[in-house]
């Protein structure tokens, strides 16, 4: 687990190896263990394209012999690589059989044959989680690849003659040329989802490549990106309930198997939902010591799981730590703006940080239950949107009369969590599936948009409708089936825009590696095609997975309701932190950014932080909006 940075020249400019360093150096977190460059221009002086590579690493596996950036004896090609390959010992044998001969024991070096052999389509044979950028010094090249559901990250900037590119911003942001300008199309994109959807990021001149996708930049200067594979529901699982739960943890317990591979400690995070709950059985099935396993929790008792988490830490005999956040954490807010690179509004993002934090005291690798929710239901939001679907047949005045009354319901009744829940559906039960979908997922719809930001400011990002976002990933689903597209959509956009990406940073940036067993592409694979009806019952989400772990897991976990990995800001914005959220948002510097008009935030606060409404999401999109602010472009 590394991360990488470099620069593409067609104009026959040497690269400038103060910047490169610069731009490597911002990358120390990823990889605190080695750093190592190369430039064409040193091994090919007469060569047209100039490239720098540089890198950081986080040593994994091959400690030895790893060190990036990497080529073969042939010297055709270069890489910097991040992430796991986990497939790379078969791959091994078949290239050797092949005629191919290694230098290292790394799976670095796998990627590299795989690309002398196959070209671009090396991809395909890959299995696990990877950003890479290979330098192909006979076709005078630039070859970008990011991992089928998007684990590892890679950003990219066209700007003159040359071509930027980094596993982070920051590192992109070090080229003068490259202006810290935002994209205003990304902001209300970032207030409707609480990410902003690739391929855009905060700035104009920076893209993410998005996942799945591979990108090639010629001695030209000519950039193509190409997608290579794609989630497909067809054709439907044939097999019986029965077969599928057998097919269910065979798929899991092989995914979770090649995850264990290591050359230094691991362990695994515990939330003591369904999810990590699974993977720690699976892994204290196969690995000869105890598993360490690590949870966080709260001091407000009805968001913290630690109860659940100990219970299974003791059904599988693991070496458990617990970690409890406080929220005296207005210091470490800055911090987390600067790893998130752009306005990130998750509030899980604290937690996912302190946990990766205490976690990699005591192991380099950590094992986590992502992707459970997104390929088997889990969400509650799933269960209110086969509700709706079937809601939604009945005629549309009569369910715009019960939208109109549920949303004169009184503040008072706003402060139970069942009322705040029907409230948020009820206010949309005018709107189509596809609709409801988005506007109980979102943050701030178009309307709450247009009442909170100034003037025509952000008018024409506005026009282009934030739930056009949305409509484009159904489009890109092969199933009609409404279930089957919102759970396409999740893997496509929330998935690896917003949760991935709070894994990868929060991990990344205290210097640990994270795996997911269902996130590997055939598991993914095996879920998309079980039909939807076993996954999202009226009253239960995951139900073939928790059939299928039936003789795993301890029954309480089974039976438990679906938490999430919340935050307690409600809380916290009426007490500990009420006066850092005031002085931030209503700042004088906050007031000069002219995005907001500032009544509606005070208005915001005022009925929060007096019990009226609860805006704890939206108060938190609007404050990690405020320190980016601070932390990118007040510096």
């Amino acid at each position: 687990m590394c991360g990488f940075s470099g620069i593409f020249r067609w104009d026959s400019k040497p690269v400038d190896p103060d910047l490169l360093r610069r731009m490597t150096h911002t990358l120390t977190h990823r990889g605190p263990d080695d750093a190592g460059f190369y430039r064409s221009e040193d091994d090919n002086p007469a060569s047209k394209g100039r490239v720098g590579l540089g890198f950081r690493r986080l040593s994994i596996i091959d400690l030895q012999g790893g060190h990036q950036p990497m080529t073969t004896q042939e010297k055709k090609s270069w890489i910097v690589f991040n992430g796991e390959i986990y497939n790379f010992l078969d791959l091994r044998k078949d290239l050797e059989k092949r005629g191919h001969r290694f230098l290292t024991r790394s799976d670095t070096e796998v990627i590299l044959h795989l690309y002398d052999r196959y070209g671009v389509s090396c991809v395909q044979h890959l299995r696990g989680m990877f950003a890479f950028a290979i330098w192909d010094s006979e076709k005078q090249s630039l070859f970008l690849a990011r991992d089928r559901i998007g684990k590892k990250p890679l950003f990219y900037a066209k700007k003159g003659n040359a071509f930027y590119f980094a596993s982070e911003m920051k590192a992109l942001l070090e080229a003068e040329e490259i202006q810290k300008k935002v994209r205003m199309e990304s902001v209300p994109l970032y207030f409707a989802y609480q990410f902003i959807p690739s391929p855009l990021t905060i700035f104009e001149e920076i893209h993410r490549l998005p996942p799945a996708h591979t990108l090639v930049c010629d001695s030209q200067g000519n950039v193509r990106a190409e997608r290579y594979w794609q989630i497909s529901h067809a054709p439907r699982s044939p097999k019986s309930v029965p077969d599928l739960c057998e097919e269910i943890r065979f798929r899991l317990n092989e995914s979770t198997k090649i995850r264990l591979i290591s050359d230094v400690p691991l362990g695994a995070f515990l939330s003591g939902g369904i999810d990590s709950s699974a993977v720690v059985g699976l892994m204290a099935q196969q690995m000869s010591e105890p598993v360490k396993t690590f949870s966080i929790g709260f001091e407000e008792s009805d968001f913290s799981e630690l109860n659940y988490a100990r219970l299974v830490a003791k059904r599988f005999g693991t070496d458990h730590h617990e970690f409890v956040v406080k929220p005296e954490t207005a210091d470490t807010l800055p911090k987390l703006a600067w790893f998130y690179d752009q306005p990130f509004a998750d509030p899980s993002a604290l937690p996912s940080y302190y946990v990766a934090r205490e976690t990699r005291k005591h192991v380099t690798v950590a094992l986590n239950g992502d992707g459970g929710d997104e390929n088997f239901g889990g969400y509650l939001r799933y269960r209110a949107d086969r509700i709706f679907s079937a809601f939604s047949k009945i005629p549309l005045p009569f369910r715009q009369s019960l939208q109109n009354a549920v949303e004169k319901m009184p503040s008072p009744l706003m402060r139970s969590v069942f009322m705040r829940r029907l409230y948020r559906a009820g206010r949309v039960l005018g709107s189509s599936t596809r609709e409801f979908n988005y506007k109980v997922f979102c943050y701030f719809d178009e309307k709450a948009q247009n009442d909170l930001f100034q003037g025509d400011l952000l008018q024409s990002s506005l026009a282009n409708k934030t739930y056009g976002y949305f409509e484009s990933l159904y489009q890109q689903t092969d199933s009609k089936e409404f279930l089957d597209q919102v759970l396409s959509c999740d893997l496509q956009g929330y998935l690896p825009d917003c949760l991935l990406v709070k894994m990868d940073i929060a991990t990344m940036a205290n210097s640990l590696e994270a795996r997911s067993p269902f996130l590997d592409h055939t598991l993914i694979e095996l879920a998309a095609k079980i039909p939807w009806e076993y996954k999202v019952k009226w009253n239960e989400g995951k139900w073939i997975l928790k059939k299928a772990l039936k003789e795993l897991l301890p029954p309480e976990i089974k039976k438990k309701k679906k938490m999430g990995f919340g935050l307690p800001i409600a809380h916290w914005f009426r007490g500990a932190l009420k006066n850092f959220l005031r002085d931030a948002l209503l700042s004088p510097s906050a007031r000069r950014r002219g995005y907001f008009k500032m009544e509606k935030v005070e208005q915001l606060i005022q009925e929060h932080q007096s019990h009226a409404r609860d805006h704890s999401y939206k108060l938190w999109a609007l404050l990690m909006f405020e320190l980016w602010h601070t932390v990118y472009l007040d510096t």
